[in-house]
């Protein structure tokens, strides 16, 4: 059974930073695609960054581009984000998901396993 478990989300200033975390089992890691969404409340779920097996194919949504990144250790089935000069449009709860070898993809529909999601708050 595949689990995708993700940690790290929190309270945090305009302007600073996080690092998020998930933890995959239960499939063949390097097998996937991975991916970061996030969703408001009210709001659908949206793209935010993937990465391909070997890291050398990253995509990140424009409007966390230059202030985000998206990194993988294949060896420990973790995938992390980055986040830095936080802004409190990116309040939100950001979830993981898994997608099996196939080109990269920002629509949620091609995603094959999803976390439950951390919360990020961005607040003064």
């Amino acid at each position: 059974q595949v689990h995708l478990v993700e940690s790290g989300g929190e309270l945090v200033q305009p302007g600073g930073s996080m690092r998020i975390s998930c933890a995959a089992s239960g499939l063949h890691f390097s097998a996937y695609i991975m991916g970061w969404f996030r969703q408001a409340p009210g709001k659908e779920r949206e793209f935010v960054a993937a990465i391909n097996w070997n890291s050398v194919n990253i995509d990140y949504a424009g409007s966390v581009r230059g202030r985000f990144t998206i990194s993988r250790d294949n060896t420990k089935s973790m995938v992390y984000l980055q986040m830095n000069n936080l802004k409190p449009e990116d309040t939100a709860v950001y979830i993981c998901a898994a997608r099996y070898l196939s080109t990269m993809s920002r629509a949620v529909e091609e995603y094959n396993f999803w976390g439950q999601g951390t919360q990020v708050t961005v607040s003064s």
